[in-house]
């Protein structure tokens, strides 16, 4: 028999933790399982990857499988036997794949049936009687064993909404398309955006994540809003900031201008004597804080000067600066 490289099996680094193989043996698990994939050679990946996770799962097993290699391999075929702790592995046709029946009787091999379940799809067993299953096993587990887990609903799966502020602030239905990482199939989605969401908020579709076993339940798929960056608005917790340029003459006399918010332009007075750095507050205009407040839209003044001057201009400026008596520092 060939040696086999388990850790490649299951994608993982020799060096990967506990939980990285179990979360690696997950993930292959699911996506190879015969009641899931159709394709021919899902059940011999199926039962490789199960013979894989069985000794690495086992930190004693794994440091013989580590020590030994091939090594223990060798030691099989010349009627050797397996070094101490791998008497229990055994192989079906002729070593080609991991073999799950007994882990379907009774005793000792159905509870380490039921511990396969429990941990792969965190529900009981054949008779474990919790969700998705029947007293004394239900059936269907794809033929290893005689006996299969029964309805197992999926998991959640989790992607990235991508929104502009926009859509933030007021809210709407937006389309998103998304790639299963198994297939590579496309679907696209409509999503409800909630009016003042932020970033980091997440919207829940229930029954859009990951199919079920057995006619289980589709888990949820979670969407994290991340608001798109937007040279002309800045999100700082709950307010939106902007900015709202005026003329020298503007900003000393007073006047009104045009602020652009998320929701449209809106009108609003400069106050005689503003400076640069002056703010304007528009209330209720940002996105929604804890407790259901909404924030504000932040419009800072910025006074404009011309690039260049008409000879007029410069006469005016030149005779403000003689005959005014305030002085900038």
């Amino acid at each position: 028999m060939d040696y086999k490289d388990y850790y490649s099996t299951l994608g993982v680094k020799k060096d990967a933790s506990q939980e990285d193989i179990q979360k690696a043996y997950r993930k292959l698990a699911r996506k190879f399982h015969p009641d899931v994939n159709k394709n021919p050679e899902a059940e011999v990946k199926f039962k490789e990857i199960g013979e894989a996770y069985e000794v690495l799962k086992d930190p004693d097993k794994r440091q013989k499988y580590d020590q030994f290699g091939s090594s223990w391999n060798r030691a099989r075929q010349s009627g050797g036997g397996a070094p101490p702790g791998w008497e229990n592995i055994h192989f079906g046709n002729g070593g080609g794949g991991f073999d799950f029946g007994d882990l379907g009787g009774g005793g000792a091999g159905n509870e380490r049936f039921s511990s396969f379940f429990e941990m792969l799809f965190g529900g009981g067993g054949p008779g474990g009687g919790r969700r998705g299953t029947a007293a004394g096993g239900p059936a269907g587990f794809g033929g290893f064993g005689g006996q299969g887990f029964g309805n197992q609903a999926g998991g959640n799966a989790e992607a990235t909404l991508p929104i502009t502020i926009e859509e933030a602030v007021q809210g709407g239905t937006k389309e998103i398309a998304l790639a299963d990482p198994a297939t590579g199939q496309r679907r696209t989605l409509s999503v409800k955006v909630p009016p003042g969401v932020r970033s980091g908020q997440k919207i829940r579709l229930a029954g859009q994540g990951s199919p079920g076993f057995g006619g289980g339940a589709a888990g949820d798929l979670l969407l994290k809003v991340e608001i798109e960056p937007d040279s002309r608005f800045k999100v700082e917790g709950a307010d939106i900031h902007t900015t709202v340029p005026v003329a020298p003459w503007e900003a000393a006399l007073g006047s009104e201008a045009e602020v652009e918010t998320p929701t449209g332009p809106v009108r609003v007075k400069i106050p005689a004597g503003s400076s640069s750095g002056r703010k304007i507050r528009l209330r209720d205009r940002g996105l929604t804080a804890q407790g259901g407040v909404k924030g504000d839209l932040l419009a800072e003044i910025r006074i404009m000067v011309p690039d260049q001057l008409s000879p007029r201009e410069r006469e005016l400026f030149e005779e403000l600066a003689q005959e005014s008596e305030f002085r900038a520092r």
